[in-house]
């Protein structure tokens, strides 16, 4: 089965920027409290600025399906309708992982 990944990256006007990362960031505090959250976090864009992303790792596709349900999501998608442009929504199911241990087998192999 795996884990399941969700991503939303948006274009946020600067104006409304604050509103957005206000509810965003009390969205990602309840949803770490799931404990089938794996984790939920939020990044700003460097060179983009008005770039903000939404990143959430779910134990299970049907865990992330259950949040996607809920009334805590809802307010997600209020952000979402605040977006400049139509948002980059992904959701990935990952069946393997790996760490530093990657980069050192690749390295290894120069």
């Amino acid at each position: 089965k795996g884990m399941f990944r969700a991503t939303i990256r948006m274009l946020i006007p600067l104006d409304k920027q604050s509103d957005a990362l206000e509810i965003l960031e009390s969205v990602s505090v309840q949803t770490r409290c799931n404990p089938s959250c794996i984790n939920s976090r939020l990044y700003r864009g460097v060179e983009e600025i008005r770039a903000i992303m939404v990143d959430e790792l779910w134990t299970s596709k049907e865990e992330a399906l259950r949040h996607l349900q809920s009334e805590e999501y809802r307010r997600i998608l209020l952000v979402v309708e605040m977006a400049e442009k139509r948002p980059d929504i992904r959701f990935a199911t990952i069946v393997q992982s790996s760490g530093v241990e990657f980069i050192e087998m690749a390295r290894s192999q120069l």
